[in-house]
């Protein structure tokens, strides 16, 4: 659903930022603004603020920020449309239901129906469970040691011999033609349709919103295979979807737990670990990492401690990375998987492994030591060549550095030598080997890192959002266009935009980004302190800002010129006034205020 900016800018307007979080986290006055502890971050003194003035909030710690729009999102994990919802609501504002073409309305027609149907069959699975004929079931669950509430939860069920769900649904007044999309059933000319799941656990899969999509099945027995999952319909796409999500994106945890299978994920969640997720029976997918980074930035991997499992977490940590994901190794030896764990040991035993979770890269590193005899000079070599081409992947040196000192200690080897080995590499052109995966599309600001060229532009753009007079003393030469970093260039433009016409609305202007990263972004420029002594000491770090920026934006842009007399004649009058600012003829003056809670 699309929405005018006049309607989102309404929903907004009507919901003040300070009552709306106020709801949610216990805030104090604090000067101007309002403080309290994030929600977003474990902390004990508080670095969230909230300000009622520019109807935006920011937290100093974990750098989350935006409007009352970004907070229902990322609080409640929303999607836009949603959190346009709830606020209407609030506000008593009837937003425009969306208008279809025939061919989408028949679709979603056909995607109610399908959803309608598996909705069905999760109640007739769930009955069947607690029938006489879903006691193998039962008594599997009750093996298991799982409680009656958390198979409530999760919506657990059997489905027997008998194949009485196509009867069942049948009664309900359904047409093959359309049960015949469900992946629900078999159907053969001479025996006619038949249950695809029988004598086995059912797992009802759902989606974020907690709406049955699918279906997985444990058989009960020997029969193979031992888990089924229904395929790809409408509704179901394995790759694009997580067991257990629709509980887990209200978890208050800052990281999720991914595990390997829907048993895992269950066990979890009864000893109190309502983060666990997991792939459905597939290595985990790019997309699926895409949908983990909707809601986290940190992912615990829980993955069985046997050969595969390992494997399977070395797979998983670059695709992971890739999205935009920290992830960590839990190490659950002596036991094979959490079930087996928490049964043994307890949740107190397994809230010590998380806490304790292993670097990604030093678990990385330990996978690949297994490979290799270390008592053996060549085999030893041979693993420190492999293990510098890894350390290829860290661009930034401080980190790099860091890695070889630790991995340096634990396997005893010259942190100095590797260092040239690593820069070797990197002359000549070594890529480092590590299984790559598509970038996800949609986190098109993602963070990475700064040089000293964006540090200006976010830098300038801070002091333009702070100092009302600094875009009046710029503005003839340095502009959006001046701006080369994509996200600082699109914020430029808009806040360019509102300068121009008088007045700066912070609110709105997040408004006008989607991107999550976008408008943490926009919150940190518009809440950074800028931290001088003095007004001269402002006035010296404003007038170098400036400088750098346009320094900066001259040297990308001096090749581009053609030889149009117009274009070069630019180049030389911006060239000038650079140097006005090197030989300090041209000074920049802003309004000093002191700093106040």
């Amino acid at each position: 659903m699309r929405y005018s900016d006049e309607l989102i800018e309404e929903v907004r307007s009507r919901n003040d930022i300070v009552d709306v979080i106020g709801g949610y986290v216990r805030l104090k006055r604090a000067g101007s603004n309002y403080t309290g502890l994030c929600p977003f971050h474990n902390e004990k003194t508080p670095s969230f603020s909230v300000s009622r003035t520019k109807q935006m909030f920011y937290c100093f710690g974990c750098h989350e920020g935006g409007n009352v729009l970004t907070f229902m999102m990322k609080y409640n994990n929303m999607s836009f449309v949603e959190a346009m919802q709830a606020l209407a609501d609030r506000a008593g504002i009837t937003l425009p239901q969306a208008e279809m073409s025939g061919a989408a309305k028949e679709q979603a027609d056909r995607r109610e129906l399908l959803l309608r149907i598996n909705r069905e069959a999760a109640s007739y699975y769930y009955y069947i469970l607690r029938s006489a004929a879903g006691k193998p079931g039962a008594d599997y669950l009750m093996a298991r040691g799982l409680e009656e509430e958390t198979i409530k939860k999760f919506g657990l069920g059997y489905t027997g011999r008998s194949g009485g769900l196509y009867g069942y649904l049948k009664g309900k007044g359904y047409s093959d033609e359309v049960l015949k999309e469900t992946g629900l059933f078999t159907f053969d000319e001479k025996r006619g349709a038949a249950d695809k799941f029988w004598n086995r656990v059912m797992f009802p899969i759902m989606d974020a919103r907690g709406r049955v999509i699918g279906f997985g099945g444990r058989v009960m027995g020997d029969a193979k295979p031992k888990y089924l999952n229904s395929p790809e319909t409408l509704l179901f796409n394995k790759r694009r979807n997580l067991f257990g999500l629709q509980i887990a994106r209200a978890t208050r945890r800052r990281y999720f737990i991914l595990c390997e299978g829907y048993m895992d994920v269950i066990s979890m969640h009864q000893a109190g670990f309502d983060s666990a997720v997991a792939s459905l029976g597939t290595a985990l997918t790019p997309e699926q990492a895409s949908l983990l980074h909707r809601y986290t930035e940190q992912v615990l991997l829980l993955y069985d401690s046997d050969g595969a499992g390992r494997m399977a977490a070395v797979r998983a940590i670059p695709i992971l990375r890739d999205a935009g994901i920290e992830s960590r190794v839990v190490d659950l030896t002596p036991y094979k998987d959490p079930d087996e764990f928490i049964r043994a040991l307890g949740a107190e035993e397994m809230e010590g492994r998380l806490s304790g979770a292993k670097d990604a890269f030093m678990f990385r590193a330990k996978d690949l030591a297994k490979n290799y005899r270390m008592d053996d000079p060549q085999q030893r070599t041979a693993f420190l060549h492999a293990l510098g081409k890894m350390f290829l992947e860290f661009p930034e040196e401080l980190e790099r550095n860091t890695y070889i000192d630790a991995l340096a200690r634990e396997y005893q080897f010259n942190a100095d030598s590797m260092r040239k080995l690593v820069g070797q590499y990197a002359l000549r052109g070594v890529v480092p080997e590590r299984e790559r995966t598509t970038p996800d599309p949609e986190r098109k600001y993602a963070a990475k890192k700064e040089d000293g060229q964006v540090r200006s532009e976010k830098l300038m753009l801070t002091y333009l959002a702070n100092y009302p007079e600094a875009y009046e003393q710029t503005r003839k030469f340095i502009g959006p266009d001046d701006y080369k970093d994509p996200l600082c260039h699109e914020i430029a433009e808009r806040l360019y935009r509102q300068l121009a016409e008088g007045s700066v609305n912070e609110a709105v202007l997040v408004n006008t980004f989607t991107d999550p990263d976008a408008q943490s972004e926009v919150a940190k420029l518009f809440n950074t302190v800028i931290e001088v002594e003095d007004g001269q000491g402002l006035d010296r770090a404003f007038t170098d800002t400036a400088m750098r920026l346009l320094s900066g934006s001259l040297d990308a842009v001096k090749d581009d010129y053609s030889k149009d007399p117009n274009a070069v004649m630019e180049y030389i009058r911006r060239k000038k006034q650079l140097e006005e600012f090197r030989n300090g003829t041209r000074k920049l003056h802003l309004t000093y205020r002191e700093q106040t809670d």
